[in-house]
């Protein structure tokens, strides 16, 4: 299945593909920001590939790159019975087009990442914290978030307060 989806990506966007690769035979393209909106539109719409499903969005924080955050949109196909991988790479405080208008879904997922990662999303309809409450400073699962360590309070240490490591 992947085959038909390769060819049918690479036919479509040729050379705007930064990178085509495939692992444990899930198909990952690796796409500049400014054609998200095209590519995952594009593996919606066409009739052979039907990537119906948003599955996911999550990201990865690579601190030592110029743009540290790959945001990674996991689609499925109910025909195909394939999973496909679209990343895009984004720098700290660059935005990214939200998928909202395209999936109902993105909403709440878009909103973990943004809250986890501090990924910005444009146009985006409500981005604010959603694991986390207001007025918490930091995204949790940036590699340079501080990591403290609170010994939790149990009736055998219940006389002594708790101690926060940073």
């Amino acid at each position: 299945m992947d085959i038909t989806t390769r060819d049918k990506v690479v036919a479509r966007f040729g050379e705007k593909l930064l990178e085509t690769s495939t692992a444990f035979d899930e198909l990952t393209f690796l796409i500049d920001k400014g054609d998200l909106l095209a590519v995952v539109r594009f593996l919606r719409d066409d009739p052979a590939l039907k990537y119906l499903h948003l599955s996911d969005i999550t990201a990865t924080d690579w601190l030592d790159r110029p743009k540290r955050f790959e945001v990674v949109y996991h689609l499925y196909s109910f025909d195909l019975r394939d999973y496909v991988r679209v990343k895009v790479r984004v720098g700290e405080e660059e935005p990214i087009d939200s998928l909202c208008s395209e999936w109902d879904g993105a909403n709440w997922l878009e909103r973990e990442v943004y809250d986890l990662f501090g990924v910005k999303f444009t146009g985006h309809p409500d981005l604010r914290r959603i694991l986390t409450w207001e007025g918490f400073e930091g995204h949790p699962l940036r590699k340079d978030y501080p990591l403290t360590y609170e010994v939790p309070q149990f009736t055998y240490n219940k006389d002594e307060p708790p101690e926060v490591i940073k």
